[in-house]
């Protein structure tokens, strides 16, 4: 699977913004240049009719273009006299400029838009981490150098041995090194050095004490100072991703990600522990996690290759020095070809939580023999490095703000704290997120319905799918929105039942109780029609009540309130698309102002590649580990009481939510 959604590690370019203003309601929106018009009007909070993804087929969505410049649109539904007066289908219409839309009264609300019971749509700001915030920081310094030297020749008078004349030489000519050089370069040095007239390139792997010895590990003829690359991976339970970096600027020069190869032994850490513990399932996982990495390897070099903005002939396998990896505890165990088997028993002791630098090859990863494997460490058996990375990445542990860190997936990981603190707990939120247990579930692919609006008078939907494909299921994100829109405007009650007394066809009675109709199958992209039943709103509602009762418990664990939170940090790719009025509305995050709330994209990856970079966070790693303490939450007794308590829309206790009670009160929904 080819990464679709950017990460927020990318530091490249913003996108050109167009400004769009829709009449009548009057509201304005920014959005990237090639947006369709229906998802700026999503953004803005205005309701078009669409029930068929964006695809163009249901021919609901008419808008009139009034001034401005826009792509496609025109179809066989538009007659010449309405593509004349300006007519367009927004799902299949792009905006190119500055453009000014008018809703006719028949593609959405009598009045132009959701009104003011709607508010805008709010999304948690991008926080990106700069390459250049690390320079200015002065921590810029890679774990892996290279550093060319001009070393002395050998003369009667000085017959010194070639190794301490590369130690002599980095003394004088850079910094003072403590170094340990291995048998293999050794073995090279004395063909290397006379090579290029005593003209060396030498790879240091740095160590994280100030005090410890530096490794060389490999000599190069000539000057290659330039051709230095390193690779940070996040290996996730579903998905792992990779980057490629150039280790002299700091710049990604290319993203990839595919599912993990274990997923047929298990969607979740138990199943793939369990296979692990049988005969060959330990050395099955870590060869196929193994396998996974080194195919994004391979796709990483050619799509470096491909740039034209990289050199003629691309990026040589022997040029990368360093892979960066974080992952779950499980993940890193597999991987390590650890035994997992303690992980998933109490008191769940995992066999290690800090890693010392490895030998890439030694973990079967298709890089040179001098390639440095630097793993982030773990806290605990179910806190892993792709927090620490997350933490790491997102500058959590460098902010005086009290801050709530929430990785949401099968499991949600959750930390709070600041500069002086942290503690951290996971939690099991199963798989509804990733489209697990739910009808028409799935990940978020092309034709998966990602955004929801709805008309609260009719009932006709609005359905935004990945691709603008015809729909085919519902992703994570689609979900969240759309339950967070039927509890709001009545259609479904606080247990999430729907209201057979709207006397909509869409409310049906279904096999396995009450649905609602979100596409007929005739505008869909599959034989039947796709359906939103009472079971996956329950099997939703246990997840996102998992999630919230594990932040309160943690919250309350350290002495603070829900209130005392100052900022919150989202992560994953759940976290990217994530509504936060439907975030805070069916209870999964606590309401807070959005201003306060950032989104780091992959935090795990994002936090591998500055670790990549910078050795100097590698050292802040150990502190901010040894500060981080660990609640398991099965062990503490409250966190069972906040679990039922949270199974409801939003909470029980609807004053932990003030503006979504007032909200559903102004429509009729808090009864």
């Amino acid at each position: 699977m080819k990464q679709e959604r950017s990460e927020a590690m990318d530091a490249g370019k913003k996108p050109e913004l167009h400004t769009v203003c829709f009449a009548p309601s009057g509201r304005t929106v920014q959005v990237a240049a090639g947006s369709s018009i229906i998802k700026a009007a999503r953004e803005a909070g205005i309701h078009i009719n669409a029930s068929c993804g964006g695809s163009g087929v249901c021919g609901k969505c008419r808008v009139i273009v009034e001034e401005g410049w826009v792509e496609g649109g025109l179809s066989e539904r538009l007659s010449p006299t309405e593509q004349e007066k300006g007519y367009r289908q927004a799902c299949t219409a792009t905006i190119c400029g500055t453009v000014s839309i008018r809703i006719p009264e028949g593609s959405g609300l009598k009045a132009g838009g959701l009104g003011t019971a709607v508010p805008r749509r709010n999304r948690a700001r991008m926080h990106l981490y700069d390459i250049q915030d690390l320079r200015e920081e002065g921590i810029f310094v890679p774990p892996v150098e290279k550093l060319f030297l001009e070393v002395p020749k050998p003369r009667a008078e000085d017959n010194m041995a070639d190794a301490g004349r590369i130690i002599n030489a980095l003394a004088s000519q850079y910094a003072e090194h403590r170094l340990i050089i291995s048998l293999p370069v050794l073995r090279k040095l004395r063909k290397a050095l006379r090579e290029e007239e005593f003209r060396i390139t030498v790879s240091l792997a740095r160590p994280v004490q100030r005090e410890g010895k530096s490794y060389l590990i490999n000599v190069q003829p000539g000057n290659w100072t330039h051709r230095n690359y390193g690779l940070a991976v996040d290996i996730g339970t579903t998905t792992v991703y990779g980057a490629l970096i150039d280790l002299n600027s700091g710049k990604v020069l290319a993203r990839a990600g595919e599912y993990n190869g274990q997923l047929g032994y298990g969607e979740d850490v138990i199943s793939r522990i369990i296979h692990a513990e049988k005969e060959e399932g330990l050395a099955r996982m870590q060869e196929l996690v193994a396998a996974t990495i080194n195919s994004i390897i391979a796709t990483l070099l050619a799509q470096a290759r491909a740039n034209p903005g990289e050199e003629k002939g691309g990026i040589g396998r022997e040029e990368i020095t360093s892979i960066t990896l974080a992952g779950n505890p499980t993940m890193t165990h597999l991987f390590l070809g650890l035994e997992p088997h303690n992980i998933r028993r109490a008191p769940y002791v995992p066999v290690t939580t800090f890693l010392p630098p490895i030998r890439a090859t030694d973990l079967m990863l298709d890089l040179p023999s001098y390639a440095v494997a630097l793993v982030y460490p773990l806290i605990s058996s179910y806190v892993g490095g792709d927090i620490v990375a997350g933490v790491m990445g997102s500058g959590m542990y460098r902010t005086d703000l009290v801050t709530l860190y929430v990785d949401i997936g099968t499991n949600a990981e959750i930390v709070v704290g600041n500069r002086e603190w942290l503690a951290c707990a996971a939690c099991s939120a199963g798989p509804a997120f990733e489209g697990g247990g739910i009808t028409h579930g799935m990940r978020a692919a092309a034709g998966a319905i990602e955004d929801f609006s709805l008309n609260p008078e009719t009932l006709e939907p609005m359905n935004i799918t990945v691709g603008n494909k015809p729909p085919v299921g519902i992703c994570g994100s689609g979900l969240l929105v759309m339950i967070a829109t039927f509890l709001e405007h009545g259609v479904i009650d606080r247990g999430g039942r729907f209201n057979r007394a709207l006397g909509s066809e869409r409310i049906r009675q279904g096999r396995s109780g009450h649905e609602f109709v979100l596409v007929w199958q005739q505008e869909a992209g599959v034989e039947s029609d796709i359906v939103l039943t009472e079971v996956d709103i329950e099997n939703f509602i246990r997840a996102k009540a998992a999630i919230y009762a594990g932040i309160k418990t943690l919250v309350e664990q350290v002495g603070l309130r829900m209130s005392d939170i100052e900022q919150v940090i989202l992560a994953g790719a759940f976290g990217s698309y994530i509504d936060l009025d439907a975030a805070m509305g069916v209870g999964l995050l606590p309401e807070v102002e959005a201003g306060r709330v950032l989104y780091v994209g992959n935090g795990s990856l994002m936090g591998a590649w500055m670790s990549g970079v910078s050795n100097h966070i590698r050292r802040d790693v150990v502190e901010v580990v040894r500060k981080m303490t660990s609640f398991e939450l099965s062990e503490v007794a409250s966190f069972q009481e906040q679990y039922i308590a949270s199974l409801f829309l939003p909470h029980t206790d609807l004053s932990l939510f003030p503006a979504v009670k007032k909200r559903m009160e102004k429509v009729g929904g808090g009864r």
